[in-house]
């Protein structure tokens, strides 16, 4: 798969996670795809001061990324 390939990927993904983000004030976007195995996230809006934000990264966003894109390891946010 191309880096290109991965990030449409990790991008649908995301997609699909916005709407639940939205409805709370907050959003998410993609900041980088290190060594095709590594995402780096942005929490937006409300979810940037969200207590669970951490929750939602590990059980929602992770979760939905890997099922797009398996290969990729680990899910992190940056502040």
């Amino acid at each position: 798969m191309t880096s290109e390939e991965l990030q449409v990927r990790v991008e649908t993904a995301l997609e699909e996670i916005r709407p639940f983000l939205k409805s709370d004030g907050g959003d998410i976007s993609l900041v980088s795809i290190d060594e095709g195995k590594k995402v780096t996230i942005k929490f937006e809006g409300a979810c940037t001061s969200c207590t669970i934000n951490q929750m939602t990264l590990k059980s929602g966003v992770e979760m939905t990324i890997k099922k797009h894109a398996p290969q990729i390891e680990e899910v992190v946010n940056v502040a």
